[in-house]
């Protein structure tokens, strides 16, 4: 597991790939392999910033047998208000969203389900973790945005309900 300084860091090389709109990222050593993709964007040229400040960044991070990808952990409590006042609810994380616990479960939810606060609407999986995103308003679930088994970023709406 990752102390709070080399997820810290991590963070860091998250927000530093999207700044220089950096796509796709891999860094291997001896004893550590990241690799960090963001979605729905071409890959963009490695040039133009210092590897070598990366690897010593990342030097002492532990080994990871799979891909790695992070960012901030606040959940995002703010709606976002579209034409018809619906509530956005966003991925508070990077990684894999699934709308089941399981594959060949049944969804946690689907369109037109009535859900309350707290209630359970997917899974997004981060460094090996199941993460579940938890509705922040009660209504009716009016459309599920990301795909199930396809990457999400932080900030990215994942389903849109309409409040009661």
């Amino acid at each position: 597991m990752m102390d709070g300084n080399k997820l810290d860091e991590l963070r860091e090389l998250v927000e530093f790939l999207k700044a220089n709109d950096i796509a796709e990222f891999d860094l291997e050593q001896t004893d550590m392999k990241v690799r960090i993709k963001f979605a729905g964007e071409p890959a963009a040229a490695a040039g133009g910033f210092d590897m070598g400040q990366l690897s010593r960044m990342m030097a002492s991070a532990p080994a990871a047998s799979a891909p790695v990808a992070a960012a901030p952990s606040a959940a995002s409590a703010a709606p976002a208000v579209a034409e018809e006042a619906l509530h956005e609810v966003k991925s508070p994380i990077v990684g894999t969203f699934y709308e089941s616990p399981s594959p060949g479960a049944p969804a946690f939810v689907k369109v037109g389900d009535q859900v309350e606060v707290g209630q359970v609407l997917c899974i997004v999986e981060a460094m090996k973790l199941m993460n579940e995103i938890e509705s922040d308003v009660a209504g009716e679930v009016v459309k599920r945005i990301a795909a199930s088994g396809q990457p999400v970023e932080y900030g990215q709406p994942l389903f849109a309900i309409k409040a009661r």
